[in-house]
């Protein structure tokens, strides 16, 4: 075998080594994950935030860990299209046991109120714009459909209490209970829920609760439905649908969202 022959030989095992390594960090998934939802209002926990406007929905996230004990990292925003709604950035981390058990702490951030501008670094207690949030939920199994979750603010722009001399007598710490049933069909995801808060505002003081409820009760009940609509042979749009009751505050609302 000649000089030429064996450099050529050596360049050919060099650019195949090469081009299975980069085959193989291409096929490798990211831990990244993005997507948008588009929804028609947005609603949370039976709570109208977004006004009559649309609102544009992304997620950012990091996943790591493993199957059993899995933590995310991430970010979620809610924009309204249209006038001088609630706009919503929230960082979130999260951990979840074996599919099964989750815990995770938010923390929510609305960059105005009522037009005025809040600063996203002030912490200071009356102040801030911030309210962290504690959760605790079971996921279900195959043969237990249901879920069950649990979320309490614990510092931030929390409901306030009021004293009986009309001093400030601290956050509510309000405490929201939520369970879930969710079916899967071939062609559809069905999901049924109803949620409450546990805090009694007391209204002779003038409090009000975080959720704009003026007792304890029911303020969240629906039904959702998702499913993907074919396009082509290597895309789905998946698209859902929410009928949204808040018996406390006597409101009803229809949600169409899409995901990308």
């Amino acid at each position: 075998m000649n000089k030429m022959t064996l450099l050529l030989a050596t360049v050919l095992c060099i650019s195949g080594f090469t081009a299975k390594s980069q085959d193989s960090t291409a096929a490798k998934k990211s831990p990244f994950s993005m997507n948008v939802d588009f929804m028609s209002r947005y609603i949370w926990r039976g709570v109208n935030l977004g006004g009559n406007t649309p609102s544009i929905q992304p997620t950012l996230k990091y996943n790591f860990g493993s199957k059993k004990h899995a933590f995310s990292i991430g970010a979620w925003g809610a924009y309204s299209t249209g006038g001088n709604q609630f706009q919503e950035c929230d960082l979130t981390f999260g951990y979840t046991f074996n599919e099964i058990i989750s815990i995770g702490v938010t923390d929510y951030f609305f960059p105005a109120d009522n037009g005025a501008s809040i600063r996203y670094g002030n912490y200071k207690d009356l102040e801030t714009g911030h309210v962290f949030e504690g959760t605790f939920a079971f996921n279900g199994t195959k043969k237990i459909p249901f879920t069950l979750m649990f979320a309490m603010n614990f510092y931030g722009m929390d409901a306030r209490k009021i004293n009986a001399d009309g001093t400030d007598g601290g956050i509510f710490m309000s405490k929201y209970v939520e369970l879930g049933y969710k079916k899967v069909y071939d062609d559809m995801t069905v999901n049924v829920f109803i949620g409450g808060t546990l805090d009694d505002p007391k209204q002779d003081r003038g409090e009000i609760g975080f959720y704009g409820n003026e007792s304890n009760g029911i303020i969240n009940v629906g039904l959702k439905l998702a499913k993907e609509i074919k396009i082509t042979d290597k895309f789905s749009l998946p698209i859902q649908a929410q009928l949204i009751a808040n018996p406390e505050r006597e409101r009803i609302f229809m949600v169409l969202g899409i995901s990308l």
